[in-house]
């Protein structure tokens, strides 16, 4: 689509302040998307709010925390509207250990984030775009959310609960609205450097990533409902 078709369309995505939530954010506002986008750091908010300009809102929330969500989706609400788009992009990776070892806090602070902030943005942003009729939640995947990989078992333990949790949700939506779960594919963001260190640097830039991955998320609608989707 053009800048002219997707005038006017707005987008809520979480974890929009750097890697692949950043890259979609750049992405869709270059193509004339209204964005709506949150990050844990308000030095990164600060940012994105500056370099993106006043026809977008940013604020700080903690996708884990209920209390935090609700507010900064009561705010997104207010400057955007209900958003067309819906991407749960926030998410922590563990450090590569064997489950055994891996801390309960650390185990904890993952499902936290990973599962429990998927639900908590969905709870406070899905009755408006339910209220309106139309609107696509994308809860970003992983290649770990339909398959395994040692010393990953928190993330993929996240991951799989994300495809699961979408695909119940998609039971549940009106017509009109669709939820899809999106495998990213491999990019080489701070998340894959925590597992592969400098082998990362192998794979594909964020900003790359969102050529083909903005015109797929523009390109959804409601006739996607329940797809467990990979970007090309």
């Amino acid at each position: 689509m053009s800048a002219e078709d997707t005038t006017g369309r707005r987008a809520v995505i979480t974890g929009s302040t750097r890697g692949l939530g950043r890259a979609m954010a750049m992405g869709l506002a270059g193509r004339g998307w209204q964005i709506a986008g949150c990050g844990r750091s308000a030095a990164g908010v600060e940012a994105m709010a500056a370099e993106l300009g006043t026809d977008h809102f940013f604020g700080v929330a903690d996708v884990a925390d209920d209390r935090s969500v609700s507010a900064f989706a009561r705010a997104a609400l207010s400057a955007i509207g209900p958003p067309d788009l819906l991407v749960n992009n926030a998410a922590l990776m563990n450090d590569p250990a064997p489950l055994w070892e891996v801390a309960a806090g650390e185990f904890d602070g993952l499902t936290a984030v990973n599962i429990n902030g998927v639900a908590n943005v969905v709870r406070h942003f899905v009755p408006a775009m339910v209220g309106r009729g139309s609107g696509v939640v994308v809860n970003m995947s992983s290649g770990w959310g339909r398959s395994t990989s040692p010393e990953v078992a928190p993330y993929c333990a996240t991951k799989w609960a994300v495809e699961g949790l979408t695909s119940a949700l998609a039971q549940e939506l009106p017509d009109g609205l669709a939820a899809v779960a999106l495998n990213p594919g491999v990019i080489d963001t701070d998340m894959l450097r925590r597992c592969w260190a400098d082998g990362a640097g192998a794979y594909e830039k964020p900003g790359d990533w969102a050529a083909r991955a903005v015109p797929l998320l523009e390109g959804l609608s409601a006739e996607d409902n329940g797809r467990a989707l990979t970007v090309p």
